[in-house]
């Protein structure tokens, strides 16, 4: 998994009914790309994560939703 700053990552839902989570990449830790990231949620909450095989890199950019 390869990402950049400003790339959303998307956290699919594990049980039936559960929704994605998206979050954006404020900061990429990991050499060329790779985990671990900082990411910010839509209510602005932080946090350092490694994704694991549920999570897929989209790589518009957040400013270019809409």
């Amino acid at each position: 998994m390869h990402a950049s700053k400003g790339d959303r990552l998307v956290m699919h839902g594990r049980v039936v009914g559960q929704q994605d989570h998206v979050v954006e990449i404020v900061e990429v830790l990991g050499p060329d790309g790779t985990p671990p990231y900082r990411v910010r949620a839509e209510n602005g909450h932080e946090t350092i994560m490694s994704p694991g095989p549920d999570s897929v890199v989209d790589h518009r950019k957040s400013s270019d939703q809409g």
